[in-house]
């Protein structure tokens, strides 16, 4: 059996040591990168303030007065004033409705979490990201 010289164990050895540190390297989790779960457009219907109601009452309350006279006028005015109100307030509930891209990301770590986006994303589901400016931006990275 042939002994290696001295020199070359120590280069073996050294080059076994640098590779197991760059192994170790390479398999740390990354605590900012994840892979895409689910990304969905979530509509979020508005709330009334109450504003769109009394206007809408009032309004149809006058349009509703126009309408007969005596008794009849009386009925037209009340109806006009109630329908007036749910159609303001339903009105002002479109009208404040905003819409959002939900991105599910499951984390290295093994935590989910979720951010909201105004504008859709340009990653897709199953790919992997890593968070930029604390989840403001998403950066596609290989897999």
């Amino acid at each position: 059996m042939k002994r290696f010289p001295s020199q070359f164990r120590s280069f073996v050895i050294a080059a076994m040591a640098l590779g197991a540190a760059f192994g170790a390297v390479a398999q740390t989790p990354c605590a900012d990168c994840g892979q895409i779960q689910s990304i969905r457009f979530v509509e979020e219907e508005g709330k009334g303030t109450g504003l769109g109601a009394v206007a809408g009452g009032v309004l149809g309350g006058v349009i509703g007065h126009q309408i007969g006279g005596g008794t009849g006028q009386t009925v037209a005015t009340i109806a006009g004033a109630a329908g007036g109100a749910y159609v303001g307030n339903t009105v002002e509930k479109k009208r404040n409705t905003r819409g959002y891209w939900s991105v599910a990301i499951r984390m290295d770590g093994g935590t989910t979490r979720t951010f909201r986006y105004t504008n859709q994303p340009s990653v897709h589901e199953g790919e992997r990201v890593k968070l930029v400016d604390g989840g403001k931006r998403l950066a596609l990275i290989a897999n």
